[in-house]
């Protein structure tokens, strides 16, 4: 089995992707933050500007004011006058979220099969996610097998098959219908045979509102648990436009079975950045990847101090 190591994007291309996935926010709500800092004084109305605009950018409820917090404490102690002066603060305060989670590697060198059981509900992007990843570990020089668990739909099978293509990665896939877990077991076979480093499983769009669904989650992951070669992970695809939304998905999916890292798919397609610092500080769960456009290719992997100096470039 070949052996190869994650995080091998290239620094200059993981910056460049960010900086074009964050476009919006970048112009948007953060560009306001910027005007904000552009002012004289420091004032009551520099502090609920500043809390409107955090809630507004999607970090969230408590992750707002604890920043807020954190900012008046700082601005005391160290005796600041100039809203200018709040700037850097703000971006230290957004790093330490970001880097208070270990990040979770996807892939290890001197492990064996690494299965990631990509969840999420429909519509978040999810298989078109899935063939990015697949790609980019293929860039690394992985050997990657796809799944295709998400049998209720047989439009989703030829959709992944279409991107599996794409990506150059082969996707086992059952009929229409067929047990999921049958599916994977199938998929975990053929990777073990094949000597593959890694296999993606999409699953079924569950609405987290639907137990149901949430135990079928469960058996998937006791069938993947019986090949005891392969180290199992949970990967949750959040739709970045949904924000606090998608917060919500995000513990529903945590109850059914323990979240290893998130991906943050359509980036481009919001101007509230503010949703990765939710998503860290409320779940305690790291962010691996970010989806920055519509092509195969538009996927960054996730760097916390990257990611707040796109946000603020």
């Amino acid at each position: 089995m070949r052996r190869f190591f994650r995080g091998r994007q290239d620094p200059v291309e993981r910056d460049q992707k960010l900086e074009e996935g964050l476009q919006r926010s970048r112009r948007g709500l953060f560009a306001q933050m910027t005007a904000v800092f552009d002012r004289e004084e420091i004032t009551d109305d520099t502090w609920e500007d500043l809390e409107e605009l955090l809630l507004a950018s999607d970090v969230g409820v408590e992750t707002t004011f604890s920043l807020i917090q954190d900012l008046q404490d700082r601005a005391e102690q160290e005796r600041y006058r100039r809203p200018a002066q709040l700037r850097d603060a703000l971006k230290e305060g957004m790093l330490a979220i970001l880097l208070s989670v270990p990040r979770k590697p996807a892939t290890d060198a001197d492990n064996g099969l690494v299965v990631t059981l990509v969840v999420g509900v429909n519509g978040v992007g999810k298989t078109t996610s899935i063939a990015k990843i697949a790609h980019r570990h293929k860039l690394d020089g992985a050997n990657v097998v796809i799944g295709a668990a998400d049998t209720f739909r047989a439009a989703a099978i030829d959709q992944l098959e279409v991107w599996g293509e794409r990506a150059g990665v082969p996707v086992i896939a059952g009929a229409p219908e067929s047990d999921p877990a049958a599916v994977v077991h199938d998929a975990l076979s053929a990777a073990v045979s094949r000597g593959a480093d890694v296999v993606l499983i999409d699953t079924a769009g569950r609405l987290h509102t639907k137990y149901n669904l949430m135990e079928e989650l469960k058996k998937i992951q006791r069938v993947a648990a019986k090949f005891r070669s392969a180290r199992q992970e949970n990967l949750l695809v959040l739709d970045a436009t949904t924000g606090q939304n998608g917060v919500v998905q995000a513990r529903n999916f945590a109850a059914a079975a323990p979240l290893d890292a998130v991906m943050l798919a359509k980036m481009d397609g919001t101007s509230k950045g503010g949703i990765a610092l939710a998503v860290v500080k409320d779940l305690g769960v790291p962010i691996r990847y970010v989806g920055t456009g519509e092509k195969i290719g538009d996927l960054a992997e996730f760097d916390s101090r990257a990611f707040v100096e796109a946000l603020w470039s």
